[in-house]
Parts: C-alpha cells; structure tokens; sequence
C-alpha cells in the first residue's frame, strides 16, 4: 500500500498565487489570474489530494495550475453562464464572489465540477441514473454509457429489478435466462477497466426490489469479499413488505417479465437474511423506495427506482444531479454569549451556492442527450452541508446529545429555507424548471427554478479540501487514518483535540498511542472530563441516536441523506434490525449500517494497522 507523509496535527499552509494562464472553453477566452485575497489556507492533506485528482496537468504529468488558479478558473467557467440570461438579473462580479467562498473553504461543488470546469471535458455532474430494462440492447447500451459517464468523473446507479430472473424463459431464443446478477458482474467488470478521467475510479450503485425473485442471491453477493467490488448494492424496500414484516406474513416475488407471482417468501425471513448481511459485511443497504416516491417532485415524468453511488440522490431514469456542500463549521461567530451559528453569513453563502449549481446545470457538458435533456427538464441540484461535528465541536456540544438532534434541527430548518428561497428568486430571474407543470411544486403553488435544491452528500473529498468532518457524520476518531485514492494514507490528529489539549497542557506525543489504538477516548479516565464529553467519536454514538440524527436531516432534504450508522465490532444484530426499522418509522429515505473489522479494507480507521 502506497504511504504518504504522515502529519501528526493537522497544519495549514499559506499559498500566494504567482502564475497566470489562460484557458479557451468553447472558443472563449479566460484570463486566469487569481485574486490576492482571501488568501488560501489548505492543510498539508488538502494539497497532497488537490495535487493528485484535482490541479489541472499536462501530458507529461506536470502540475500545470497553484489550488488558486484551480478555484479561479471554476469559478470563471461558471461565471460565463450568467451570460445566457437577461442583463438585469445577471450577478455582479459573480465570478470573484464565488471565487472568495471557495477560497475561504465555505464552499466547494462535487469533483466533476472542480477537475473539468474550464477544461476539455467539461462534464461536470458527480450523479447519474441509468435504466436497465429486460432486454439485451438495454443492458449493453447502458454498459457503455456507464463506461462514458464514469470516463468523465460521473457515478452511476441502475435498477436491475426489470431484469427476468435466472432460469425464466426467454421465447426469442428458446433459452433461459441468466438473471439481473450476471448482468451486474458485467457492469462491475467495466469498471475496473475505466479510470475516471485519469483521476478516480468508477462507483455504482446497484438496486434489486425487494419482491424480485432473485432477491435472496442479492442479498448474499457481497458475502464474498471479491464480489461486486465496484458497487454498493441496496435493497429496494416497499411499503407492503414493511405491512407483511410487521404482521409476520408471507411475502410475494414477483417475476418482473410476466408481472405475476413466482413464489412466496416468509416476509421475517428475507429481513433476517438482509440483517445478517449487513452485520456481516455492510451490505446490502436499505432504500425504501415508496417513502422516496412520496417525495419525487415530479411524478408525471415516472417512478425513481434507484439513486447515484453513495444513496443520496434519488434520480429518475437519465436524471443526472450537481452536487455542493458549505463547510458549516466555517460559521461560527463569537459574541458575549459565546459561540454561535453566524446565520446572517450563511444565508448569504447558501444564496451563492444555490446559483453556482444552477450555473453549472447550463455550463456543463453532459456525456449523453437524453441525460442533457432530462438534467435541463428538471435542473435538479443538491446543496449540503459538511463540517457538521466540527461545528458542534466549536459550539460545545457533544455529537450524542439532545443538544446536538436540536441544533441540527435548527441549521437544517434555515438551510432549506433560504435554499428554497434562493431557487424561487431564481425562478423569478430565469424561469421555472421546464417539467414544472404537473410537479408536487407546480399543486403546490410553490415556483422554484430547480426540481430539488437539498442533499446531504458524504464529502469525502471534498471535505479533505475543506479540512472539515465529512458530510454530517461524527468524528471517526480522534486521531484518523483516511485511505484515499490509490492506498494513499493519511493520518491527523483532529486540530480542535490539538488546540484544547494544549490549553489544557496536555502531552500530546505521550497521548498518541492511546489515540491510536482505539477511536473512542471515553475508557481514557486521565484525560479531563471535558475533553471525553465532548470528543465523541462514531462508536460512542448509540445506532438509534445515529438513526435519528440522519431523520432530521432527512427532514430537510429535498433528495436524502448519506449516513453511516457505524456500530463496534460487538454491535448484534439485533442492532442492525432495531437500526432498520427505527429509520423507516422516522421517514429515511435508506440506511446503511457499517459494523467495524467486518471488511478487510475500510476507509477509516485510528492506526494504520488498527480497523478501529
């Protein structure tokens, strides 16, 4: 496994742009010379991931543009799209003021957008749905548009819940078919085959119904660690296997071809076999998909089946979705009271990000017609949040609190709002989405110029940029090793454990095994209570508190919500269950459980040898 330099603390590293380039995207020119100000302050972790996925190279590998130069040249490229709409409604000096949330880390899109605005490519979507319907034709074409998406930095999710089961008859051929899992073997191997635009390998995700009759191979593929290694798979729940669970009745599959049932199955049994699965190895997740169509803001345009990668965006067939997140712990003001959410601020930075992905909607170049025009039917973008523990962290509350659940409940209820009001001005300035006409929003009376505008991404990369917590999850550890990449392992100690140990005149080199050794510093009784109350890492967190942490955010979102619900290595499955269900009461749209050491490889851990 590829080392790189390992930093005790985390540091920050001042950059003063010196060089100017100039770039042409369709024929017009951009003069790339960064600001002075704000200046950049990245972590040695943040140049070390913008040095290998991000900065523009040129053919021989070099290093072509400083992190300012790359932030520049995004935010001009997106800055041309003012440009399509009337003089009147434009943004003054757009490009420099997206230049500054940027810069500032307040604010950064999903990596398609930073890697290929402003260059060749220019494909800049992280999400895409694909349909896979039961025929040959289908799922080959699909296979190579995977191969077209994932070449130009996109994710891709598929239902394969309309493919005939195997040993079903197929007439055209006198056969017998192979079934939705040896189709899925084939998209899996695509990827392994395709580097995504030379920078990120290919994800997917993969959805089976709950009521296919191939459902139980479904959920046992990744019991076998080399099975599926480029997917997540999820199984897609409905309302009536929830009703036949709950009454300890059988359950129907039915074969998708002919729409009439196979076979009858124990609804309590297929929920344990998905139980032990996910105890076992993380997998399958749950989607639950009539909970998803309640939501689906425009059902005239057909049924969501599946969602991007990570399972935070629900897309309808040839959808694709622009993603962005605010570093929310960037927020924080210090009156006399103490330390606050600095929401006046935050209004102004969600308002700005809300236009960035609409901009982006109309200055990306999307690998496919049919997704260009589904993508421009319904503009749907995604607009999040990371740096949620680092946030409670700087507010002094634990992650495992009441306090916590009413502080998340707080910053959502704003967020949105002012989310959804900047897409209505928008709507204002540019028009409503086209399929606004017959849309939840259009019986509403609510005119939007964007299908959906909330989503709660994982971040991973981006907030290794931001030098925040991913997404809204709690700290994995108080010293974190993060595999990134190619094997590249980085390790930190959290920088606010740092400052308060410090203070505190603690001796941090004579801490570090202990921080190593396991995530969780509670059985640590030396260090002062203060410290232990409020450092809670991912394993001091009951699954019931995780489940209700990401319901709120649920609550929020327009699209969903990407959570962890990370249990220790002696979590039962009895947890699992308890962890399913409480989501489902509580109106998530999915869940995924990670139970720790029940994978060779995981994506955090404490020590590099620890799976903690």
């Amino acid at each position: 496994m590829q080392a790189a330099p390992v930093f005790p603390y985390w540091s920050s590293i001042s950059i003063r742009p010196v060089y100017t380039i100039r770039m042409s995207i369709k024929k017009t020119p951009i003069a790339l010379r960064p600001p002075q100000s704000p200046r950049l302050r990245l972590s040695a972790h943040a140049k070390i991931v913008l040095r290998g996925r991000y900065q523009a190279k040129n053919q021989s590998g070099t290093i072509t543009e400083t992190p300012a130069q790359l932030f520049w040249r995004v935010a001009t490229d997106i800055a041309q799209a003012e440009r399509l709409y009337p003089a009147a409604g434009q943004l003054p000096h757009a490009a420099r003021r997206w230049y500054d949330c940027m810069a500032r880390l307040d604010f950064l899109p999903n990596s398609p957008t930073l890697m290929n605005a402003g260059r060749r490519l220019q494909q800049l979507s992280a999400c895409f749905v694909l349909p896979v319907e039961d025929s040959l034709t289908s799922i080959f074409d699909n296979l190579k548009y995977q191969a077209l998406i994932h070449q130009s930095g996109g994710g891709t999710g598929f239902s394969f819940s309309h493919v005939r089961p195997h040993n079903d008859l197929v007439a055209s051929s006198s056969g017998v078919a192979s079934g939705p899992i040896s189709f899925m073997r084939l998209f899996n191997l695509s990827t392994d085959v395709i580097k995504q635009g030379g920078t990120r390998r290919g994800a997917n995700m993969g959805i089976l119904r709950i009521d296919h009759p191939d459902i139980l191979e479904f959920i046992a593929l990744k019991q076998i660690p080399t099975e599926m290694t480029n997917f997540n798979l999820s199984v897609g729940i409905t309302d009536s296997f929830m009703q036949a669970l709950a009454r300890g009745r059988a359950y129907d599959l039915i074969n998708p071809h002919t729409n009439k049932p196979m076979k009858r199955l124990s609804a309590q049994l297929l929920f344990d076999r998905l139980v032990e699965a996910a105890w076992t190895s993380g997998e399958p997740g749950l989607v639950f998909l009539d909970t998803i169509n309640r939501a689906n803001p425009t059902p005239h345009l057909g049924s969501i089946e599946s969602t991007n990668p990570c399972g935070e965006q629900p897309l309808l067939a040839y959808e694709s979705c622009t993603l962005g997140s605010i570093n929310v712990a960037n927020f924080i003001a210090q009156t006399g009271g103490g330390p606050s959410i600095d929401f006046a601020r935050l209004a102004d930075c969600i308002a700005l990000a809300v236009r960035f992905l609409d901009n982006v909607i109309d200055r990306g170049r999307l690998p496919l017609p049919q997704i260009d025009r589904m993508t421009k039917q319904t503009r749907k973008i995604g607009l999040g949040i990371m740096g949620f523990a680092d946030l409670l962290i700087s507010l002094n509350i634990p992650y495992n609190s009441d306090a916590a659940l009413h502080t998340a409940n707080t910053l959502m209820e704003f967020f949105q709002s002012r989310a959804h009001l900047a897409s209505a001005e928008l709507a204002a300035e540019r028009g409503v989405f086209p399929a606004y006409r017959g849309s939840l929003l259009h019986k509403r009376h609510q005119r939007r110029r964007n299908a959906t505008v909330t989503t709660i991404a994982p971040t991973g990369s981006i907030s290794l940029i931001a030098g925040c917590s991913p997404g809204i999850e709690p700290l994995y550890g108080i010293q974190e090793v993060r595999r990134i990449m190619d094997g590249i392992e980085l390790t930190s100690i959290h920088p606010a454990f740092v400052r308060r140990a410090r203070r505190l005149g603690l001796d941090l080199d004579a801490l570090q095994p202990d921080l190593a050794a396991q995530a969780s510093i509670q059985h640590l009784t030396h260090l002062p209570e203060e410290l232990r109350r409020l450092f809670v890492t991912a394993h001091d967190v009951s699954p019931e508190h995780h489940v209700r942490m990401q319901a709120v955010f649920q609550r929020y979102s327009d699209s969903g919500v990407s959570k962890t619900i990370n249990m220790s290595a002696s979590a039962t499955k009895n947890e699992v269950a308890t962890a399913f269900l409480l989501a489902y009461q509580l109106g998530c749209k999915g869940l995924t459980v990670f139970r720790t050491g029940s994978r060779a490889e995981q994506v955090f851990s404490c020590s590099p040898t620890q799976p903690c």
